[in-house]
């Protein structure tokens, strides 16, 4: 999925900040997509995260021909996809394979150059059905940007619930740590990545290191982030911590994607699938792409 640099529509109340979405726009033929950053600049708001695209949730009619995105590069950061509803095949030039369904995340490395296809699972599309999944993209530091690829299949299964008190919900890590519970997914910066469904008329305080950038994307019901700012479906929270318990109460029965991070202070170049340094560093990912060195899908 890619990136969209629309204005959105924001409502600020104190510290909190909440977005709209800033496009909408279809990534090859099978990702209807509502953009939520870096439209309006948030790159260094919340930075280590470079985008966060919502796919769906969209209805797909039965088709022998997978839908999706074909090949493509990428250099200089990671792709993390979650999927809530529907399967999605992952294929890259370094030899990586994996279908993800509701519950999994895929966790891409592009690092030093990466190429892929990103495609509705073939027998989920054979049955047609209806896609959400969030993708977000996330920077590495400049040490890091030239490092192998990675790949990792995060099944459903390896990710830790924690069951919120009094009823109030559950909290799955993806990655980071809550209440002992540690996520399966290795990071290069620290990264705090939960998956929060939230019952109405519940709270749960959220304690985010100091410092860092914090994102609550709501992906369903109404919630509210300390009392007074309130986040409708599809709709951003950002703000960052102060170390003080931040409470998030539910209207409705909410989803949550809770991300939070330390911050990467160092100069962003990016030039559509690639994110580096400088300016000739994009030349480069250019050129290699071209040259073949990223790879290809045989």
């Amino acid at each position: 999925m890619r990136d969209a640099i629309e204005t959105v529509n924001v409502k600020q109340t104190d510290a909190v900040k909440v977005y709209q979405p800033g496009s909408q726009h279809v990534v090859g033929d099978g990702f209807h997509v509502r953009n939520l950053f870096p439209s309006n600049d948030l790159d260094r708001e919340l930075s280590p995260f470079i985008m966060l695209d919502y796919a769906g949730p969209t209805f797909y009619p039965a088709t022998d021909t997978p839908r999706g995105v074909g090949e493509h590069p990428h250099r200089g950061f990671e792709t993390v996809t979650i999927v809530y509803q529907g399967r999605v095949a992952h294929r890259d030039s370094a030899g990586n394979s994996g279908v993800i369904g509701p519950g999994d995340v895929q966790w891409m490395t592009a690092a030093s150059g990466i190429v892929h296809e990103e495609l509705h699972e073939k027998d989920w599309a054979k049955r047609g059905g209806t896609l959400q999944a969030i993708q977000l993209w996330v920077n590495l530091p400049k040490a890091s940007k030239m490092s192998a690829p990675g790949y990792q299949t995060i099944v459903n299964e390896q990710i830790p619930e924690v069951q919120l008190d009094r009823g109030a919900g559950s909290l799955r890590v993806i990655a980071g740590s809550v209440r002992g519970a540690k996520g399966p997914a290795k990071t290069f910066t620290p990264i705090e990545l939960y998956d929060l469904r939230l019952r109405a008329g519940h709270s749960t305080p959220l304690q985010i290191p100091t410092g860092y950038n914090v994102g609550l994307f709501l992906l369903s019901g109404r919630a509210s982030v300390q009392g007074s700012h309130r986040v409708s479906e599809a709709e951003l929270a950002v703000f960052t911590s102060t170390g003080q318990p931040v409470t998030v109460t539910a209207e409705e029965d909410a989803t949550i994607l809770v991300m939070a991070g330390e911050g990467i202070d160092e100069p962003v170049a990016r030039y559509g699938p690639f994110v580096m340094n400088t300016k000739a560093e994009l030349i480069q990912a250019v050129n290699d792409y071209q040259a073949g060195k990223m790879g290809h899908l045989s």
